[in-house]
C-alpha cells in the first residue's frame, strides 16, 4: 500500500527548474507536430502530462529526466507550492487529450490545431518566462472558493512570499 501511495503522489514542494524544463519540451514538441503534422506524437504527449498529472515524475520519462538530470544542473532547486503544478499538469492532460481526440480520432487537424496553439501560449510563457498559465487558473479558483485553501496552504498565505521578495 506504501508503494502506491508514493507512486500515485505529486511532490509538493516542486522544483520550478523542473517544470520549466518540461514545458520547454513541450513546446518544442508541439511546435513540431505544428510544423510537420506528425499528430502521432500528440500519444506520448498525452501519456506524459497523464503521468505525471497520477504520478509526478515517477512514471513520465520526461519529468524524471528534468528532475534528477536537467535541472540539477541548472543551480539550486527553485522549489514552488506543488498543488498548482499539478493542476497545470491535468490542464494539459486534458488539452493533449483533447487534441489527441481531434486529430487521430476525429480527423479534424484544424480543431487539434487550435488546441495545440493552446499550449503554444502555454508552455512559451512558462518555459520562456517563469509564467504558468495553469497556476494562475488554480490561484483564480482559490479565490473564488472552488479549490478549498486547504489543498494548498503555502498558496493561500503569501506572507513567506511577501517577506522573501522585501529581502
Amino acid at each position: 500500500m506504501g508503494f502506491m501511495r508514493e507512486l500515485l503522489s505529486f511532490p509538493n514542494p516542486v522544483n520550478e527548474k523542473a517544470a520549466r524544463v518540461v514545458a520547454g519540451v513541450v513546446l518544442i514538441t508541439v511546435l513540431v507536430i505544428l510544423v510537420t503534422g506528425w499528430y502521432w506524437l500528440l500519444v506520448p504527449l498525452a501519456y506524459g502530462f497523464w503521468a505525471r498529472v497520477l504520478t509526478g515524475p515517477s512514471l513520465s520519462p520526461l519529468g524524471f529526466v528534468a528532475q534528477r538530470v536537467v535541472a540539477p544542473r541548472l543551480g539550486p532547486s527553485k522549489p514552488v507550492p506543488g498543488p498548482p503544478k499539478r493542476f497545470a499538469q491535468g490542464m494539459g492532460a486534458a488539452m493533449a487529450s483533447l487534441a489527441l481526440v481531434l486529430a487521430l480520432i476525429v480527423g479534424d487537424h484544424t480543431a487539434a490545431d487550435v488546441v495545440l496553439g493552446v499550449f503554444v501560449v502555454a508552455s512559451g510563457l512558462e518555459s520562456i518566462f517563469t509564467y504558468c498559465l495553469g497556476c494562475k487558473v488554480f490561484g483564480f479558483l482559490m479565490r473564488v472558493g472552488v479549490v478549498p485553501e486547504s489543498v494548498c496552504l503555502e498558496c493561500a498565505d503569501i506572507s513567506g512570499r511577501l517577506r522573501a521578495s522585501a529581502a
